[in-house]
């Protein structure tokens, strides 16, 4: 079963995952045929697509590229920003938020009191002190991360 992609659909998702058409070309030997509209992918060949451009496959189904926008407030410094956010971006900033929420429905749910740190830093502290302040109050060595496999 082909399914009928638009072009400029295809390019996008190269384009977004930062693959120009040799690299894609590479992976995918007939993405030539569908970027020119001579040929239409399989819907396996476009779940492969999907999976090399990091593109959520139902974005390839719409007319018209969306705009991505970052979910939470962009605070880089950079004065040389990315027109848009990284599929890398997205995907760790998504997975993040779906940790949040789990997390904070886990802890409601088991009616666990609030944690005492929450809202007692301000705007001013020095980041490096909060941190500090919140691993002595969860009782983590400076180092924890690197103690963990996963």
């Amino acid at each position: 079963m082909r399914v009928n992609i638009h072009p400029e659909l295809l390019r996008w998702a190269c384009e977004r995952a930062g693959l120009d058409a040799l690299a894609i070309a590479a992976r995918i030997p007939k993405y030539s045929a569908w970027e020119s509209g001579e040929e239409q992918p399989t819907l396996k060949q476009l779940e492969v697509f999907a999976k090399v451009t990091r593109t959520p496959i139902g974005y390839l189904f719409l007319s018209a590229p969306p705009e991505e926008k970052l979910p939470i407030k962009d605070l880089r410094t950079s004065t040389q920003r990315p027109l848009r956010p990284s599929p890398e971006l997205l995907e760790t900033i998504y997975a993040m938020q779906r940790r949040q929420d789990w997390l904070r429905e886990d802890r409601l749910d088991s009616e666990v009191e609030p944690l005492e740190f929450v809202g007692a830093a301000r705007i001013n502290d020095n980041p490096a002190a909060v941190g500090r302040e919140i691993r002595r109050m969860l009782k983590m060595n400076d180092g924890w991360a690197s103690e963990l496999t996963s």
